[in-house]
């Protein structure tokens, strides 16, 4: 998620203050993504040294940011950019069954299904507040539950493909094997005569 980025984006609405920052980027996420007071503030004062936002600092000493031309660059670069796909974010879930994978206490099935459950109930509460009036016209929150709703979807798909590869590999948990060729660290080859 780029902060930085959402904050300019509101400011190119308008001057704001660093609270109404917060409240505008919780309002427009459904609270999905909270906003703690420092990450803002911390923000802003990056966003001010890099030259992307100016300040004025009103007679109750509240500050009032606006978006400077270089801004509007900034914004207008992010917005014509595609989110890059090779930058892999870490994931929880995938690390928990990596290492259930390999673990020799861990029941893996379990794991999976207790996320499944708790992934499908995640999916009914984002089901029902869809069709509460479909967010009530709002259609950047509409846009929100829609990514949200084909995330858990495609979690469920992965989980059960989890499953059905364990089930196929006769897997009790042990350590998994890499790939011939390839040492147990990430694209690390193995020489021709099989040394390490």
């Amino acid at each position: 998620m780029s902060v930085r980025h959402s904050l300019l984006a509101l400011l190119e609405r308008g001057p704001m203050h660093g609270y109404g920052l917060k409240s505008e980027f919780e309002a427009a996420t459904g609270q999905l993504w909270p906003l703690n007071d420092g990450q803002v503030y911390t923000t802003l004062t990056r966003l001010e040294r890099d030259g992307l936002v100016e300040a004025d600092t009103e007679t109750d000493g509240q500050r009032s940011y606006r978006l400077t031309g270089a801004g509007h660059e900034e914004l207008d670069d992010w917005f014509s950019r595609a989110v890059r796909r090779d930058l892999v974010p870490r994931q929880e879930l995938a690390i928990k069954l990596i290492f259930a994978v390999r673990s020799p206490s861990a029941d893996v099935h379990q794991v999976i299904q207790r996320q499944r459950a708790a992934t499908m109930r995640s999916l009914q509460e984002l089901t029902r507040l869809k069709g509460d009036g479909d967010a009530g016209g709002d259609l950047a929150w509409t846009l929100t539950l829609d990514s949200l709703l084909f995330q858990g979807e495609a979690e469920v798909r992965w989980l059960d493909l989890c499953e059905a590869r364990l089930a196929g590999a006769g897997a009790s948990g042990g350590p998994a094997t890499p790939p011939k060729g390839h040492s147990a660290r990430a694209g690390e080859r193995v020489g021709e005569g099989g040394r390490r």
